[in-house]
């Protein structure tokens, strides 16, 4: 993990719950032409920061269908994080459908522009009509700084614009972290099994009952033709997750199953 991030972790001192959604964005996700690569590390990055992610929804270039996408996340949800659609090309219509969402004008903004402006100068590149569009921001909105490619993302309530590419998209997120209120941090430990699922199932059923308080998954595997699984505990309660951790090995070692 980076600074940002180990920051964001020391600061997660509250007992609340604060959620979170990703709102992806763009008709090339939907047809497989690119492979949505933000959400996992979004996930990744809030998890660690005690912020959970409770829902990915994946739209198209579609401004009815965005707009309703975001109204619903932003009512829901302590926040939302959008990727893509933000760039110089006709397609790009984030920002137009994030103001009419909040029901505010848009226009090229002169904060953007203060850093676009250098960074296109220095590689003698002219700011056309095309890139002006990556300056235009919601009224009221606040910046969130690009150190790639300058052209910014947004705040705007509490939904954060970011770009689509994985690398901008990154550096967009370690702007946004520190401004973020964080919950506690889910804890987690895992055990592999040396066994398929089946053979646990229903210990690992009746474990789950035992311990509501600690969320338990279990994930399969497949290699050299032995089937696995791996049992895997979440909780935010340091004490209740080394409890329930404790007492399914025990079971699973009584039972005769083999695990690491």
């Amino acid at each position: 993990m980076n600074k940002s991030i180990d920051e964001a972790v020391v600061k997660a001192q509250s007992s609340e719950d604060v959620s979170a959604a990703v709102l992806v964005i763009g008709d090339e996700i939907l047809s497989g032409r690119t492979k949505e690569a933000n959400a996992g590390y979004i996930a990744e990055v809030l998890t660690a920061a005690g912020i959970r992610l409770r829902e990915v929804r994946v739209v198209a270039d579609d401004e009815a269908d965005i707009i309703a996408a975001l109204n619903a996340l932003r009512a829901r949800y302590d926040y939302v994080f959008t990727t893509g659609g933000i760039g110089p090309t006709h397609d790009d219509i984030t920002s137009d459908c994030v103001a009419k969402a909040f029901g505010v004008g848009i226009d090229v903004d002169q904060r953007a522009l203060e850093r676009m402006m250098p960074y296109y100068k220095s590689r003698g590149l002219e700011l056309t009509a095309s890139r002006l569009r990556m300056a235009r921001l919601p009224k009221g909105s606040e910046v969130i700084n690009n150190r790639i490619t300058a052209a910014p993302g947004f705040k705007m309530g509490n939904v954060f614009v970011m770009a689509g590419v994985p690398s901008i998209m990154q550096v967009m997120l370690d702007e946004i972290l520190p401004m973020l209120r964080t919950g506690r941090v889910m804890l987690s430990r895992s055990i592999k099994v040396m066994a398929p699922e089946s053979d646990v199932a229903d210990l690992f059923s009746e474990h789950q009952k035992a311990h509501a308080n600690v969320t338990m998954g279990s994930y399969p595997s497949f290699a050299g033709g032995v089937m696995r699984c791996e049992l895997v505990l979440r909780s935010i309660d340091a004490e209740s997750l080394s409890q329930a951790d404790v007492a399914l090995r025990q079971k699973l070692a009584i039972a005769g199953i083999n695990f690491d």
